[in-house]
């Protein structure tokens, strides 16, 4: 299935969902093994070591050092991964609100982490994006 293009079709059809759990981002030295008590949401490797984000529970067992506590929005919308303007609309539409925002495109659908105190706000920006002009 190709996803979306139009980025009227994306803001319309985005339907963010936001699962329970709150995400913080690590990082491990670029040697470092993944603990294998942990399933990271998100892994990606950068010169200067390994990035994961896992549940906060996750980080606290493994004893990780750890930052941003973190809710998951997921823009649900099949986004084509080469759809112009989707994530810039949204982001900016966070940005005017104050809410900062860690963006993830995966193959299905973008990826939102936002500070878990400002999750309600954000979703509600959200929806409020989605609703037929």
């Amino acid at each position: 299935m190709t996803g979306e293009r139009d980025l009227d079709a994306l803001l319309r059809n985005m339907k963010p969902e936001m699962p329970g759990g709150t995400f913080v981002f690590c990082t491990l030295a670029p040697s470092a093994s993944i603990p294998a008590t942990i399933s990271p949401v998100l892994t990606f490797r950068e010169r200067e070591g390994t990035t994961l984000v896992v549940l906060h529970e996750e980080a606290e067992r493994a004893e990780l050092r750890h930052e941003l506590p973190s809710r998951l929005i997921t823009l649900t919308v099949h986004s084509a991964l080469d759809a112009v303007g989707f994530l810039a609309a949204v982001t900016s539409r966070l940005a005017e609100a104050g809410i900062s925002v860690n963006a993830v495109s995966a193959f299905h659908h973008d990826h939102l982490f936002v500070p878990a105190d400002r999750a309600d706000e954000a979703m509600a920006v959200l929806q409020e994006m989605a609703k037929p002009k």
